[in-house]
């Protein structure tokens, strides 16, 4: 399990210094008393993006966490988004769920894949085969090793026009897309209500598509997101933009029907809701799409 904690540590550590929204939350919790240390906050999953071409995609990135002991769950799809997506379990309750998306790029127009295949054709192989998956430095330093080279700012914005999450993966590649707060867990701020007017509270903007609450048709998932952080993106033609990049989920898992009746201290993970909605994620992933970010 150790090298697990290395793993999501390397994947965090960077997240949290490209994400001012993350410390400003956990030391505004320090200071409500909702917790004493960061630590103390359960992490409900963390979640990557990717593209569906040839060697990269779900099929690659998804061993990395399967050798780690994850296992494979519900498959999900998002046909407007042209998106696919898979959760994965964890081996203990202490770590996070994974979810992994995958852009289906071949139902993009002929020129959105010209783009994107111009980055993604050089790579001839799996990448995360020539990887030695004991070594776990190895395996933290990929997250954050460049696959293809960077687009022009041309290249970004005719992705975009058409795929909001297919020019940020083109830009941010396997970066690490948001982590999510189990407000559950919390003691008088649990629930979303409680907590979106905690986080507004400090200036957090949060994500208004569908609702700032996306609730699951069984009422028992509820998700609510930062805006993504705006940070400054030099492009390959040398112009430097600021873009979207990562930002901060809140879920609220209710207990399941057959565990309603158990005082809030006796609940664990699994008599809570599992799982994800298509629904919820749906909206979530506009965190990072302008309609959100400038506020439109």
């Amino acid at each position: 399990m150790e090298a697990l904690d290395h793993i999501m540590e390397s994947l965090f550590s960077p997240y949290r210094e490209r994400v001012p929204d993350v410390g400003k939350i956990v030391e505004a919790m320090k200071t409500k008393g909702m917790i004493a240390k960061e630590s103390e906050i359960e992490n409900d999953h963390v979640a990557f993006r990717t593209l569906g071409v040839p060697h990269l995609g779900l099929a690659s990135f998804e061993k990395i966490f399967l050798h780690y002991g994850y296992t494979k769950m519900d498959p999900y799809h998002f046909t407007k988004k042209k998106l696919d997506a898979f959760w994965y379990a964890p081996p203990h309750p202490k770590y996070p769920r994974i979810f992994i998306s995958e852009l289906r790029v071949n139902d993009l127009s002929d020129a959105a894949q010209a783009i994107i295949k111009k980055f993604t054709n050089p790579i001839s192989s799996d990448p995360v085969d020539a990887l030695d998956l004991n070594d776990v430095s190895q395996v933290g330093n990929f997250f954050h090793q460049p696959l293809w080279n960077l687009p022009s700012l041309a290249e970004y914005e005719r992705l975009a026009e058409e795929s909001e999450y297919a020019a940020w993966v083109i830009y941010n590649r396997y970066y690490l897309n948001h982590y999510t707060i189990s407000v559950h867990e919390l003691e008088e701020y649990n629930t979303l209500e409680k907590f979106n007017t905690f986080l507004e509270g400090i200036g957090v903007r949060l994500n208004t598509a569908g609702g700032k609450i996306k609730v699951s048709p069984d009422g028992l998932l509820r998700q609510s997101s930062s805006v993504a952080e705006m940070l400054p993106a030099t492009f390959s033609c040398g112009t430097t933009q600021d873009i979207p990049g990562s930002y901060v989920e809140f879920a609220e898992r209710l207990p399941l029907p057959a565990y309603q009746h158990l005082p809030a201290k006796e609940l664990t993970r699994k008599h809570r809701r599992e799982g994800f909605e298509a629904g919820n994620a749906d909206k979530i992933f506009e965190s990072t799409f302008r309609a959100q970010t400038q506020g439109e």
